[in-house]
């Protein structure tokens, strides 16, 4: 279907989160789009980088605070605004993506009576939680799908819990094959990076041309398996020492910290090499072999991805998003979560068969490029706008 770069209409579209950085890092370029075909609003929390999307995006944006924890007083005010700003606004449609925006969000809409209130769930919190912690969010999220006329979630994962632990009745789409915006493989391109430019930053990164290259790129914390990541390596290198794994990601500001013991070992281990947190990491990405990814927990993962848009196979954990990414022998290995032995095995098998690996590596950027480029989710996405708003008058 061709699509002139062409408003289709005046309609708003109000898009919401808890936090700018959401709409800044999740929605990247979506917006711009679909701001050809419709008038998009972006609302989240006030600071800088919602003035950043409003500039790079070219939309208008409305700060109205809303706290990602629960604060019960803070979260009517935020209700009352957001409820006087829709009304005002009057948009054909709101779609927030994040938990807490959703709540408001959806309730909000509801009651200015705006016809079209669509939520994504990019993930589950609360099977995670244990007691009254986990019966309120399960709570939240059937208020969300309450008052939601459109429920999507990110991948089949998310979908199987929604309908497992019974929280909506209401039909439930995942839009293309999953994931919130696809990825821009112009952008993740191995071949950016030349044989040079990947001999230097193995040099300064210490890595030698022997050396197999692990790489874990997200947040220092258990949920993402970094006390079994840590342990397996250093097993590993018991028996390899060509091996190197690079960390790319910080622990500052979490509450899930790490325990002292894994912190020593990860100090201790000079072939573990890590370097912080990067707004970009494909330099990292190019020097890699292939991607380890031993998360408890996901909606979607963009890091397998961006990973396998790099042309990396991947070692991930049989949890929502990865599993659909990876397809077992293919583009990677999927292992049991929280599992050492198996991380510790899988990790061996790559190091000892590379063959393999080589392989697996060939089809890592095809598998992403046919179900996850991101003009195609783009185009998925105006699509089911389209349908949802021409059915809705």
């Amino acid at each position: 279907m061709s699509l002139a770069h062409k408003k289709i209409s005046n309609e708003k579209i109000i898009r919401t989160a808890a936090v700018p950085g959401s709409l800044y890092g999740l929605l990247k370029g979506q917006l711009h789009y679909l701001n050809q075909y419709y008038e998009i609003i972006g609302v989240a929390s006030e600071g800088a980088v919602l003035k950043q999307v409003e500039d790079r995006e070219g939309i208008r944006t409305k700060g109205i605070n809303i706290e990602r924890s629960i604060s019960p007083s803070k979260d009517l005010v935020s209700l009352y605004k957001l409820y006087r700003y829709f009304s005002i606004e009057k948009p054909k449609m709101v779609h927030s993506i994040t938990p807490k925006a959703g709540l408001l969000s959806m309730v909000a809409a509801y009651f200015a009576r705006v016809p079209i209130r669509a939520h994504t769930f990019t993930g589950l919190i609360f099977p995670t939680q244990t007691g009254f912690l986990k019966k309120l969010l399960l709570l939240f999220d059937k208020i969300i799908c309450r008052f939601a006329t459109n429920v999507y979630p990110e991948g089949n994962g998310v979908k199987e819990d929604l309908l497992k632990y019974k929280v909506t009745t209401k039909p439930l789409k995942v839009i293309a094959n999953g994931n919130v915006n696809g990825k821009d493989l112009s952008y993740f391109d191995p071949n950016l990076y030349s044989d040079e430019s990947v001999k230097i930053e193995k040099e300064n990164l210490g890595i030698t041309d022997k050396d197999f290259v692990f790489i874990f790129i997200g947040r220092l914390v258990n949920d993402k398996g970094m006390n079994e990541l840590v342990s397996a390596f250093c097993k590993l290198v018991e028996k390899h020492a060509d091996v190197k794994l690079i960390l790319v990601g910080s622990h500052k500001g979490e509450t899930d910290i790490l325990p002292e013991s894994t912190w020593t070992k990860l100090n201790a281990e000079k072939r573990i090499i890590w370097v912080g947190k990067k707004d970009d990491i494909r330099p990292y990405l190019s020097v890699a072999d292939s991607l380890v990814f031993p998360s408890y927990r996901e909606g979607f993962p963009n890091v397998v991805l961006e990973a396998g848009a790099m042309g990396l196979p991947a070692i991930v954990t049989d949890i929502n998003g990865s599993n659909e990414i990876i397809e077992h022998g293919k583009n990677g290995h999927i292992i049991p979560s929280k599992d050492e032995q198996s991380l510790l095995k899988a990790m061996t098998n790559f190091v000892e068969d590379q063959q393999l690996v080589l392989q697996m590596a060939k089809n890592a950027r095809k598998v992403i490029a046919e179900r996850y480029e991101q003009s195609y989710v783009w185009q998925s996405i105006l699509e089911e706008y389209q349908r949802i708003i021409a059915t809705a008058k």
